[in-house]
């Protein structure tokens, strides 16, 4: 007679398993956010503070936004569309947080003290009582100045960053867009030439038309 010993079969035994190599993944979600954090900020910072002026605007040969802004604290008259018409103006947006603004302004102290051109700002996105002060500090070249406080206005004429400062013609249309600070070669080379020949053309209108 067989035992019960004898007559269970045995398990058989599995050879162990291979080490599997370990499951490969792509970049992880946590050094992907920082790269693409800084990408933007570098956009953001070139577009706040480079002034070469190369960026293009929708605007261009366009009628100015329509807008109307409240003055900045301490000033009696803000900024609107109609105040853009009837002679070449230069529009400045500037804020008292916004270091190349800082550096432009003494060009644009020029322009008024000179009467080059008239010069008009909107302050972007500035506190009332720190754009006060900033202008009390370092001069108001501006003829007419109007608070953008929440930045829909420079939204509406496309700014990048800031300061950017549009040549206006006499019929309201945008001629000239400056992305980044305004700099002596800039103004004389640029800027200047553009307002002379607008002023000409608009000169010739009017003998046309007195004829």
């Amino acid at each position: 007679m067989t035992s019960l010993q004898e007559s269970t079969p045995r398990p058989e035994t599995e050879p162990p398993a291979e080490p599997q190599p370990p499951e490969r993944r792509g970049p992880s979600a946590l050094i992907i956010a920082p790269l693409f954090g800084l990408v933007l900020t570098g956009l953001f910072g070139w577009g706040l503070f480079s002034s070469s002026g190369d960026l293009p605007s929708t605007l261009i040969q366009k009628p100015v936004p329509q807008f109307t802004l409240p003055p900045v604290k301490g000033r009696s008259e803000g900024l609107a569309t109609k105040d853009l018409m009837g002679q070449v103006t230069l529009v400045n947006f500037f804020a008292s947080w916004c270091v190349a603004c800082r550096a432009e302004h003494p060009l644009f102290m020029e322009i008024s003290r000179k009467g080059l051109v008239p010069l008009y700002g909107i302050n972007y996105k500035d506190q009332p009582d720190d754009a006060q002060s900033w202008l009390k500090d370092m001069g108001d070249p501006y003829g007419r100045i109007g608070a953008d406080i929440k930045g829909r206005v420079a939204i509406d004429w496309g700014v990048y960053g800031i300061p950017e400062t549009f040549v206006i013609a006499p019929d309201g249309t945008v001629a000239f867009k400056l992305v980044g600070a305004m700099t002596r070669e800039t103004l004389d080379n640029k800027i200047m030439p553009i307002v002379e020949k607008l002023r000409a053309e608009a000169a010739g209108k009017t003998a046309k038309a007195a004829k």
